[in-house]
């Protein structure tokens, strides 16, 4: 069965679901998209190894990549390779240059393991056509928007009448922004840290 690479194209808080958060993979050689909701933990080990944030202590992650190298095993993909009732499964599949092995996994988990080898993202024809969605000429100037924002995970939904707290990150000069990049990553706030380290970014 020929498999469809993917990219991660978004992570954003969900509209449907409160506490989690949608990410979005698109096909690289396709307008298809596939979203999948993911847990809190999950999205923000996605959003700091996108944004190359190192935390004071190892994340679960990063401590499977410390075992995997131990044992000289690596990470050579991630394949979405399930839909039941709405729920994706995945595949981390592995090698130590010898043996390939394929370690089952929720999608969220594979995928933040996969980024820290950087290891490709595929999936099957039949789930892109049951669950993917194709995006119409309407759809590219938001989805363009949305590929410059995939580091950015909300904590607060933004509305006309509450804005996102963090929107005043634009205020702060610099070194008021690296000390409180300091502060969050202390606190083990990643997602905090992931916005601050955004803002610094846009001013580069």
């Amino acid at each position: 069965m020929d498999k469809i690479q993917l990219e991660i194209l978004g992570l954003s808080s969900s509209q449907s679901q409160s506490g989690s958060f949608a990410l979005v993979l698109g096909e690289v050689e396709g307008n298809r998209r596939l979203p999948i909701i993911i847990g809190m933990f999950e999205a923000q080990a996605i959003a700091i190894e996108i944004e190359k944030i190192v935390p004071n202590r190892p994340m679960t992650h990063d401590l499977f990549k410390s075992f995997a190298h131990t044992y000289n095993f690596t990470v050579e993909e991630i394949v979405i390779s399930d839909l039941k009732e709405g729920v994706f499964f995945a595949k981390i599949v592995c090698s130590n240059g010898v043996d390939q092995v394929e370690i089952d996994a929720r999608p969220s988990d594979a995928i933040a393991i996969g980024l820290r080898f950087d290891a490709e993202i595929f999936t099957y024809e039949s789930i892109l056509s049951e669950a993917g969605i194709v995006l119409t000429d309407e759809d590219e100037d938001e989805e363009a928007s949305v590929e410059e924002e995939v580091s950015a995970v909300e904590p607060v939904k933004k509305d006309d009448d509450a804005k996102n707290p963090l929107e005043k990150l634009k205020d702060y000069p610099f070194q008021k922004l690296e000390e409180m990049l300091n502060e969050a990553i202390g606190k083990e706030d990643y997602e905090r840290a992931a916005m601050i380290r955004d803002e610094m970014n846009r001013r580069n």
